[in-house]
């Protein structure tokens, strides 16, 4: 499926194709459409061989599996660059009923003088 066209879709396109450019033009067109497709293929065969002239040896070497985009989560990456070596301080658990009875014991809480935490407008 090429930019969302089934084969169904294809092949109504071509029907189309077909009776809009006759069956005296057809012939030309599907020989030119055919040579288009050869030189694309020659091109792409001689880049490939020119990667692996440039690239020598190594170019046999590489996994290209390894390097598809498709299979690279940004939050798997990022949370291996920064878990590379493993937690040594633990983080003490405090909950929202226990801050809001006591202040203190949880982490660092300014009231205002109406006695609610501050509210930040540009942040939401």
């Amino acid at each position: 499926m090429i930019f969302g066209l089934t084969f169904e879709k294809l092949l109504v396109i071509a029907v189309i194709a077909g009776l809009i450019i006759g069956p005296d033009r057809l012939p030309r067109y599907a020989e030119g459409a055919a040579r288009l497709i050869g030189q694309a293929r020659d091109y792409l065969r001689g880049a490939k061989t020119r990667v692996r002239d440039e690239m020598g040896a190594d170019f046999d070497d590489v996994d290209w599996r390894k390097l598809d985009p498709r299979q690279y989560d940004p939050r798997r990456i990022i949370r291996e660059a920064l878990l590379d070596d493993p937690p040594t301080a633990t983080v003490k658990a405090v909950s929202a009923a226990a801050i809001l009875s006591d202040p203190e014991s949880g982490p660092e809480t300014t009231r205002n003088v109406d006695g609610d935490f501050p509210y930040d407008d540009e942040a939401t």
